[in-house]
């Protein structure tokens, strides 16, 4: 069967030149957009019961814009004024570029990995007498805690977020020829909205090895996997896939 529509599992990108659209263009299909799970802030109350006091801490661990916008969001509800001096150690360029929307870049310490939370670890290991605080969400990859607990630093998670399931019951009549995921969340919430789900002729792309292990644990068949040495990113494995079933 012909790929002509898709869903895609995120928030639609707001860059205008989004690799979608060259996909929409090219191969004339539809793409949809429909987060499967989004984001909730924790009230500073919740936070106080984890024991977190945000001024005995100098140097804060981002590994996301939700990070961010968590962290100084808690910090208001507390009424607690960031002092200047504090560290920002962010996983990616994008997360650090992000930060200034809170703060003025130059004026800061800010130390920036390139990706992975990996590559931040020898810009940690340089200032290992800090105490760290890492603003997360409730779900959160174990090999996170598990490099920080290795380099043997006073660290402490704090929960400042939840991922919650989205309620997609105005798709349940709504067929697409193939369904994209990017998180085992985004798998979660599929089954949860639709328990009876049949996935029949329809498709399912899925990006990253934990959302390959969440869709062959649901018994998914999985028609479409990104990254791979040959397609790298989620559009290049959808333009391969949809020209070779098209043509036919």
């Amino acid at each position: 069967m012909k790929i002509k529509t898709i869903l895609v599992s995120q928030p639609e990108p707001k860059m205008e030149n989004s690799p979608y659209l060259r996909l929409i263009e090219k191969e004339k299909v539809k793409v949809d957009f429909r987060p499967f799970i989004h984001v909730e802030g924790v009230d500073a109350k919740n936070v106080r019961q984890q024991k977190i006091d945000l001024k005995d801490y100098t140097a804060i661990i981002l590994t996301s814009r939700n990070s961010v916008d968590h962290f100084f969001r808690i910090a208001e509800e507390m009424r607690f004024k960031v002092p200047d001096a504090m560290k920002y150690f962010c996983q990616s360029e994008a997360v650090a570029f992000y930060l200034q929307k809170y703060v003025v870049y130059r004026k800061r310490k800010i130390y920036v990995g390139k990706r992975n939370f990996t590559e931040l670890v020898p810009l940690i290991k340089k200032y290992k007498d800090e105490s760290f605080l890492l603003p997360s969400s409730d779900v959160l990859k174990s090999s996170v805690p598990e490099t920080l607990n290795e380099l043997g630093i006073n660290w402490t998670r704090g929960i400042f977020y939840k991922t919650v399931i989205s309620d997609l019951s105005d798709l349940r009549d709504v067929y697409y020829d193939v369904l994209v995921f990017f998180s085992p969340s985004g798998i979660e919430s599929l089954l949860k909205n639709f328990p009876d789900f049949q996935q029949n002729n329809t498709r399912i792309a899925v990006f990253g090895n934990s959302t390959v292990l969440a869709a062959t644990d649901a018994e998914l068949r999985i028609d479409i996997k990104a990254p791979t040495p040959e397609t790298p990113s989620m559009t290049m494995a959808l333009q391969k896939y949809i020209t070779s079933v098209n043509k036919k």
